[in-house]
């Protein structure tokens, strides 16, 4: 379904929305319609209760249509992560529920225009005042910000400055209609343009003490370990965008000739198929595991960091790499190899680096010394 539904709702709009920059729901709506938003929702909630790698699986099929679009209808994945995974049941019933009886979406505040990979910079605080906390300060590159009904955000609650991260933070849930609450532009960015990327500001907003999550101080686990869930989607989503750029390559290799051959035939562009072939494979094993572990409850921070180091470097590679066997013309926006190249960028980025997936890999072999 996920397939059918890539090369019939999102190939034909992607280069559209590309240009425009416009949020997809006409494709969002479809995409509801059908069971492809809310993948990981508990059943009991109205989702579709698939498990990682179930969601992994569909996430590679939307995103050989367009990475940017595919974050459009996903991307509540992560901002719905924390709630899973460690709201109570009366915040679960109150924000997931409402998402499965309509196309609505949340999004994830943590990064801030200072700290991104340093969560520990964090500037955004909230006050405990009664039975409320006050909430302020700036979020930045907010997948989902403009259409998001609710936010998970990160604050620090500790005024101390040396105060260990474990017991800093704390997890909220934010409803984007509080007073205070103030969407920033939609960002023009490089690639994914159809994806609702900005800023979201909180001037002193109320929140309940109920939207807390977990209980106080309990914020940097939460905002890390929705991590081991969610990076193996988008290793899928970076395998989706490398697999299409093979295929678009390998097409175009039979039908372009140079010195009398389709160029797939000389074996320097063969080899540059070939690698990519591997790149594509040897990515989706890695997500496989990644997931497959998440499944059975075993912890995947080790292998959810490879997936989304490797497959999102992949992505990148099979990209540039699809620019060159087209030459001038993968340069033009005629055809479809240089929105893949544009795209792939930010799998590198968000979710956390690649510098800092590998900073978590060599922590995990090093403290595992003699264990594996």
């Amino acid at each position: 379904m996920a397939r059918k539904f890539a090369r019939e709702e999102i190939i034909p709009k992607a280069a559209h929305y590309d240009k425009t920059g416009e949020f997809p729901w006409d494709i969002v709506k479809k995409g509801f319609e059908i069971g492809l938003m809310n993948q990981r929702v508990p059943t009991e909630y109205g989702g579709g209760g698939l498990s990682t790698l179930d969601a992994c699986i569909v996430t590679e099929e939307l995103a050989y249509g367009c990475t940017g679009i595919t974050s459009a209808i996903t991307s509540a994945g992560l901002g719905q992560t924390p709630v899973i995974h460690f709201g109570n049941e009366e915040q679960k019933r109150k924000y997931l529920t409402p998402m499965t009886q309509e196309p609505m979406h949340a999004a994830y505040c943590v990064t801030e225009p200072t700290c991104g990979s340093d969560v520990n910079g964090v500037q955004t605080r909230a006050v405990k005042k009664g039975d409320h906390y006050v909430l302020s300060g700036q979020k930045m590159w907010i997948t989902g910000g403009g259409v998001a009904r609710w936010y998970f955000v990160l604050a620090r609650t500790d005024p101390d400055p040396m105060a260990p991260a474990s017991k800093a933070f704390t997890g909220f849930i934010v409803d984007a209609d509080f007073p205070g609450v103030i969407k920033g532009r939609k960002e023009l960015n490089m690639g994914q343009r159809a994806s609702d990327v900005r800023g979201v500001t909180f001037e002193d907003v109320l929140v309940p003490k109920q939207n807390v999550l977990m209980s106080e101080g309990a914020g940097f686990r939460i905002a890390m370990g929705a991590f081991d869930a969610t990076r193996p989607p988008v290793a899928a989503s970076a395998t989706g965008l490398a697999k299409r750029a093979l295929e678009e390559a390998t097409k175009y290799a039979t039908e372009r000739k140079t010195f009398g051959v389709p160029i797939g035939e000389h074996q320097g562009v063969a080899f540059m198929l070939a690698d990519m072939a591997i790149g594509v494979e040897l990515a989706r094993l890695s997500y496989v595991k990644a997931a497959w572990q998440n499944l059975y409850g075993q912890r995947n921070t080790y292998t959810a960091s490879i997936a989304k180091a490797f497959a999102s470097e992949v992505a990148n590679k099979c990209a540039a790499d699809a620019v060159q066997i087209f030459g001038g013309s993968g340069f033009n926006s005629e055809y479809p190899v240089e929105k893949l190249m544009r795209d792939a960028k930010i799998l590198m980025i968000y979710e956390g680096t690649s510098q800092i997936q590998r900073v978590i890999i060599a922590r995990e072999l090093l403290k595992n010394v003699g264990n594996r």
